[in-house]
């Protein structure tokens, strides 16, 4: 069920301005004003859920200091995140490609702010402007490239280099290595149950690698975390510069 975005009050929406998404940020002044104007600016929510697959998608979202994890669902119940988009993305860019449906579940996994635009709206622009659609087609290679190699990593690699990966990812998005990310979360977005995390987690942390506590995490030791996640961080991560360096030339 979705949980809808607040607006923020004139109070909140002020200091936002200079903060933009970066996506956003790349395009030529005219072409970002133009999306700018269509756009509003929201708050979202720890846990909200801004689509569901199947479900059509009414609005686009490019948050500007939130994080937003991609979730594959099987069955209703069985879930696998398959990405995630901080600033340095968008969510809903397949409404440009013509699916009116979502592919997954779009959860809110740190609060914060997005730029958030109809879809309608949206579409209209996409069709009017040349270099938001070269920006669309290879951001939307990114992301599948990273769903790929997060898919293979799923099957193929031991749980706690699947969570440091994860952990890493997270860090790299947030540009933080202090972070909120609980036992139910990480049990969604790697696909196994609770107790599963609890044994990865204590082994890093036993390690010394990171610090765990009611879903506060801190990361001690980059370049051991790095070392105690298999190669699909250093993939992901690549995947992910290249394609964001070939969207922002």
């Amino acid at each position: 069920m979705h949980t809808h975005p607040s607006y923020l009050s004139d109070d909140d929406r002020a200091p936002a301005r200079p903060a933009l998404n970066r996506l956003l940020s790349s395009l030529a002044d005219d072409d970002q004003g133009k999306l700018l104007a269509l756009c509003d600016t929201v708050r979202v929510d720890v846990g909200q859920v801004l689509y569901e697959p199947g479900q059509a998608i009414r609005h686009v979202y490019f948050p500007v200091d939130s994080l937003i994890s991609l979730l594959a669902v099987a069955e209703g119940r069985m879930t696998l995140e398959v990405g995630s988009v901080g600033q340095e993305g968008m969510i809903g860019a397949s409404v440009a490609l013509g699916h009116e449906l979502a592919l997954v579940r779009a959860v809110v996994q740190r609060a914060g702010r997005a730029n958030r635009i109809a879809v309608a709206d949206f579409r209209a622009e996409f069709k009017r402007n040349e270099a938001l659609q070269r920006l669309l087609y290879r951001y939307t290679d990114t992301l599948l490239a990273q769903a790929i190699q997060i898919a293979v990593c799923s099957r193929f690699h031991v749980l706690e280099a699947r969570l440091a990966r994860t952990l890493l990812i997270t860090r790299d998005r947030l540009q933080s290595e202090k972070f909120h990310l609980t036992h139910e979360f990480l049990a969604h977005a790697l696909g196994v149950r609770r107790v599963g995390v609890t044994k990865a987690a204590s082994a890093l942390q036993h390690q010394k690698l990171i610090t765990y506590s009611r879903g506060n995490i801190e990361i001690l030791d980059s370049a051991g975390l790095e070392a105690a996640s298999c190669r699909c961080y250093e993939l992901v991560k690549d995947k992910g510069a290249m394609g964001m360096a070939k969207v922002f030339l």
